[in-house]
């Protein structure tokens, strides 16, 4: 029997102007969970209930400060303060943690890394013009900046997209369907876990990775030399804007169509150019619209638009881009709350 809860929603119980005041102190609450991973509260804290105190000696932590941080995450639901005055995990707070299977830990880093604090407040310049701060910020692109300025916040980038490429790839080799492919390419796969997950899954299949050469020389252990799939995998450096030098059965393009029009485009056009006709391409995108999770996707969008002036996708903008490309566009199923898969196939 499944119980309905009528307790009020905050929204539904907190005055319009306290909400707006909520809003406004935004900063405060991303501060307070960028410091509560890096300190590593989560970790600090096992099963059991703990003081403050506990924990600041712990993380090496002022005993005072570290409950009035703990204080105003419980109030979101990250950790929760008992009668007695010890904290407790929630479901979120453990996502703060390294060795949750679910974990955040990096993605909540790198989404309060220190260059974020000096672009947001030129969001109203970048809705203006309809273009990126970065480079007016840091005197180059957002990408060059992070290798050659920031190495420690590359580093944070490169963990976070892998921890999110890998709890995705999970759910995109249960929702796709390939039985019977033969070949299948990853397009500006990553490390490649989405083609490794579907290898796994499909033992007689064969498959392709390309994506920049900095890129693909980390590909996942399973598909390089020596690796369980490696016998299986043509690993390919290129830029999937300039070429798509790869024949299969299935394309998949996972969070890669984020760029200008035109680089999106040029992509969608070079995989029809190598494929046959009828190929299957997938595009995995998160959508800025009719999904449950808008609050983190139009977020998302907006950084985007800061760092490269990139955009996220409406369903709309999104199937009329592969569809001006030539792809015939059918099926649009979630993948999870925030991915979308739109299934298409190259013209004949």
């Amino acid at each position: 029997m499944t119980t309905v809860s009528t307790t009020p929603s905050h929204e539904a119980t907190t005055p319009p102007s306290m909400r707006l005041r909520e809003l406004v102190f935004g900063a405060a609450c991303a501060a307070a969970v960028r410091a509560a991973a890096k300190l590593g509260v989560a970790d600090a804290l096992g099963d059991s209930p703990a003081t403050a105190e506990e924990l600041a000696a712990a993380v090496r932590s002022d005993p005072r400060a570290l409950r009035r941080m703990l204080r105003a995450l419980s109030c979101y639901g990250v950790f929760e303060e008992q009668a007695d005055g010890r904290f407790a995990h929630t479901e979120m707070s453990r996502m703060l943690r390294e060795d949750d299977p679910h974990s955040l830990k990096n993605i909540a880093l790198w989404c309060t890394e220190p260059w974020t604090w000096n672009a947001w407040p030129l969001l109203d310049e970048a809705v203006r013009n309809g273009s990126g701060v970065f480079e007016q910020i840091y005197g180059k692109g957002f990408f060059e900046y992070l290798h050659t300025d920031a190495p420690e916040s590359a580093q944070v980038f490169n963990r976070a997209m892998t921890t999110s490429s890998m709890q995705s790839a999970r759910e995109v080799a249960e929702l796709l369907d390939l039985t019977g492919v033969a070949t299948v390419a990853d397009i500006g796969g990553g490390q490649g876990h989405v083609l490794a997950g579907l290898l796994e899954k499909y033992p007689h299949m064969r498959g392709s990775l390309l994506d920049l050469p900095r890129v693909v020389a980390n590909a996942d252990p399973r598909l390089r030399d020596g690796g369980a799939l490696a016998d299986r995998v043509r690993i390919i450096p290129g830029d999937c804007r300039e070429a798509v030098p790869v024949e299969a059965d299935v394309y998949i393009i996972k969070n890669i169509l984020e760029w200008d029009d035109e680089s999106t485009r040029r992509t969608l056009r070079n995989i029809i150019e190598s494929a046959r006709p009828g190929s299957r391409v997938v595009v995995i995108e998160n959508l800025v619209d009719d999904t449950p999770s808008m609050r983190f996707t139009t977020a998302m969008d907006l950084m985007l638009l800061l760092n490269v002036g990139g955009a996220k996708h409406t369903k709309h903008s999104m199937v009329t881009r592969m569809a001006d490309a030539g792809l015939i566009v059918g099926d649009i199923r979630p993948v999870n709350p925030y991915l979308h898969a739109i299934e298409s196939i190259t013209p004949a």
